[in-house]
């Protein structure tokens, strides 16, 4: 079908964008316990979608008008940001069928489809995410440091409109592509799930010596791996750990080094080839690994300034102001100064070290100090006890994991990928630039 079909409509004509409601801050509650969730401006993802799953979710506990509570499917849009650059204005989300209840907040917009006879949701839904309309938000908002759009700037947006059926064809191909990003996220956090469920089997619950003390087998060992393990308990000062264990300070485990930020006054410092991580680059729940940084250094600005290129493999704990996220360095980076990197002691491997982080996070945050920020200090490190195996114990673990930790760093590899291409193919689709079936190939080809 010729690009010639295509007319030109405002959003208006199609769509009307509906104000949420103010609920009041005082009723709502980080306790879960089953009642209505109301979303917020940060449960958005930067790309388009919710992140309930790595972002503060609270619930109502109020009264409110039942107008606003939200139906899976319905799509919302972000009407204020908080950045100068307004990266943020417009970008949707669907309101997921997970069987809880969501509520319409205020500073963002419902979209009620009035002529669905003339446009299909999902591919309204990519539309939103064409940075053509991003930028024409930006280009009406109002406020300097915080921009807001409105509901009569959003429907005064006007584009070309393909015929219903390419609409959906669009729409596929491109649903077609997330679904495998976010496919591929499942499978990481599965992944990491069972790299963790090892862990603390080893090294919390001490399965394989409480087995063993019993006279069995431990669980799915191999006869080599399950003899590296003592067949009982010792007495210490942190309680019965397995003979030959020792109890150490987390501190004894790792050398902790700290970050740096180049002098951003200095533009030679900034944009070159060295990965700079920052609180924005913590991976999503599953991910465990950082490949790529929002920004990144030159070598001038790592050598002129405190930052420290890290190994890859180097545990990354961001310590001030948002604390107690942690990443694997999957490539060799910088950090700024409010994290630690990590790395093992006396031959102890990064994935030992990552997973044992995790098991101290909870304790690290029980630790922070901090009259304006909340800072974990490195003598934080110093008071939290931890149980060191024998080295072929930890090596073994490393290698247990390892393929579930490399199939992870694949499937982001995977994701950049598909990502990066849904990046090129969306604007040229909504523009026309490039049809359907070409794209189809390009994917096919990609995949």
């Amino acid at each position: 079908m010729s690009v010639d079909a295509w007319r030109q409509v405002r959003l208006g004509d199609l769509i009307a964008i509906k104000h949420g409601w103010p609920f009041k801050s005082d009723q709502f509650s980080p306790d879960l316990t089953g009642k209505p969730i109301v979303v917020s401006i940060g449960n958005f993802r930067y790309t388009g979608g919710f992140r309930f799953e790595s972002t503060q979710v609270k619930e109502y506990r109020g009264e409110y008008p039942a107008e606003f509570e939200l139906v899976g499917g319905d799509i919302l849009l972000v009407m204020t940001c908080q950045t100068e650059g307004g990266e943020i204005l417009g970008i949707p989300a669907r309101v997921p069928n997970d069987g809880r209840t969501y509520l319409h907040n205020q500073r963002m917009g419902k979209v009620v489809v009035k002529r669905p006879d003339l446009a299909d949701s999902d591919f309204l839904y990519w539309l939103f995410l064409w940075p053509e309309f991003n930028q024409e938000l930006v280009a009406s908002a109002s406020g300097t440091k915080i921009l807001h759009t409105a509901p009569v700037r959003i429907e005064a947006f006007s584009f070309r409109l393909p015929p219903r059926d390419e609409q959906r064809a669009v729409a596929r191909l491109l649903c077609a592509l997330d679904d495998k990003i976010r496919l591929n996220q499942r499978m990481n956090r599965t992944l990491d799930a069972l790299g963790w469920a090892v862990f603390k089997s080893w090294f919390v619950d001490f399965d394989p010596v409480v087995a063993k003390a019993a006279g069995g087998r431990p669980f799915g060992m191999s006869p080599a791996l399950a003899a590296l393990f003592p067949t009982e308990f010792a007495e210490s000062d942190g309680g019965a750990v397995p003979r030959g264990w020792r109890l150490v300070p987390f501190s004894g485990l790792v050398d902790i080094v700290g970050g740096g930020t180049p002098k951003t006054a200095v533009p030679e410092y900034w944009g070159g080839n060295v990965p700079w991580f920052s609180v924005v680059d913590t991976p999503d729940p599953g991910d465990v690994f950082v490949l790529n940084t929002e920004k990144t250094i030159t070598e001038r600005g790592l050598n002129e300034s405190a930052a420290t290129l890290l190994n890859e493999g180097t545990t990354i704990i961001t310590a001030r102001g948002t604390v107690g996220n942690v990443a694997l360095a999957g490539r060799p980076m910088a950090m700024n100064q409010s994290c630690y990197g990590l790395t093992g002691r006396r031959g102890l491997g990064p994935y030992f070290v990552y997973y044992a982080t995790v098991d101290a996070i909870e304790e690290l945050l029980q630790r922070t100090h901090g009259s304006v920020f909340d800072t974990i200090t490195r003598a934080a490190f110093d008071g939290i006890p931890v149980v060191e195996p024998p080295l072929p114990i930890a090596q073994a673990f490393d290698e247990q994991v390892s393929p579930l930790l490399s199939r992870i760093k694949a499937n982001l590899k995977d994701s950049r990928t598909l990502t990066q291409l849904r990046t090129i193919l969306l604007p040229q689709l909504l523009s026309g630039e490039i049809r359907i079936g070409r794209a189809e190939k390009l994917l096919e080809q990609a995949v």
